[in-house]
């Protein structure tokens, strides 16, 4: 392979990745039109339109998708061996794309950014919406550095590690009559209710749970976000399941009330996931170790003294 045709290929890789052609001049220091023009002589090479205008963004065709699938792994590796990852926060320029939920943002995200602030100003720090069943997809396609968030499949290609297990509470406004912690089955069951669906289906795990003891409960309201629910709640009669991180702020403040649920919700669990393609990228393993100590050790504390009492 001749040289031109490397670098044309490092070109191609960071626009795959980045999705647009200012940002992949940031990425490698260049200039707009010397991106322009090293995909005009892409096409040339490769006989290929390679990229289409979406919006603000671009879109690979076909045979752009189908290189990129043999070449960035290979590519990745050959520049491991050449130029081993050496990431120095403090002089670092670089913007990390997660995936995560809302309840993820409004737990870590205040916390990394004080943290990058002072100890490594030049890193953006982007969240990207998701779903379970994309999460894989996003990773796979490099959409993403991380994902933060439940369960997902974990086929050979994807890394994780384990953040932390959630129990769920039943919440409601402060002087809600069924604030209480002996509430009852059928209260539960009878009360009006909101649930965070992310999909928009209005039937849950909760639903699934009653409808094993025989019993249903009104759906009144739904929201697609978790930030959504405490300010129905702290406001209306409606009741409502959620993770305890996703009522924290309420609860310290005063504003909710949390008691046991009276049906039993499998606990799920957050961890972080990333392609195994980035298992040597120096400046990931920093931002998952900050991660790691950040979400982990002081979450897994608050939680833990705020809601002893019902996830025991």
């Amino acid at each position: 392979m001749r040289p031109q045709e490397l670098n044309l290929l490092v070109i191609f890789d960071a626009i795959m990745t980045e999705k647009s052609i200012t940002r992949t001049a940031e990425r490698l220091s260049m200039t707009q039109p010397a991106i322009s023009n090293a995909v005009a002589r892409m096409r040339a090479a490769w006989k290929d339109d390679l990229f289409v205008k979406d919006g603000r963004n671009i879109q690979p065709t076909t045979y752009a998708k189908n290189l990129w699938d043999q070449i960035r792994d290979p590519l990745h590796n050959l520049n491991q061996a050449i130029e081993p990852d050496v990431f120095d926060p403090q002089k670092a320029k670089r913007t990390f794309r997660i995936a995560v939920s809302d309840i993820v943002v409004d737990t870590v995200w205040l916390d990394l950014r004080r943290y990058f602030e002072a100890h490594a100003p030049g890193i953006n720090l982007h969240a990207v919406p998701y779903t379970i069943t994309n999460a894989q997809q996003v990773l796979d396609d490099a959409e993403v550095d991380l994902v933060m968030g439940g369960t997902i499949p974990a086929p050979e290609s994807i890394r994780s590690t384990h953040l932390l297990d959630i129990c769920h509470v039943c919440a409601m406004r402060k002087d809600h009559p069924l604030a209480k912690p002996d509430l009852t089955i059928e209260e539960f069951a009878s009360a009006d209710h909101l649930l965070v669906s992310l999909s928009g289906d209005s039937y849950g795990a909760t639903d699934r749970a009653l409808h094993q003891l025989g019993m249903t409960r009104r759906v009144a309201v739904t929201v697609n976000h978790f930030a959504s629910a405490a300010p129905l709640l702290i406001d209306s009669d409606l009741v409502a399941i959620l993770p305890a991180a996703a009522t924290y702020k309420h609860v310290t403040s005063g504003k909710l009330s949390v008691t046991h649920s009276p049906v039993e919700i499998p606990r799920g669990s957050v961890s972080m996931w990333w392609h195994k393609r980035q298992d040597e990228d120096a400046g990931l393993q920093w931002l998952r170790d900050h991660i790691q100590e950040k979400f982990v050790t002081r979450w897994n504390q608050n939680l833990r003294e705020v809601f002893e009492c019902v996830c025991s």
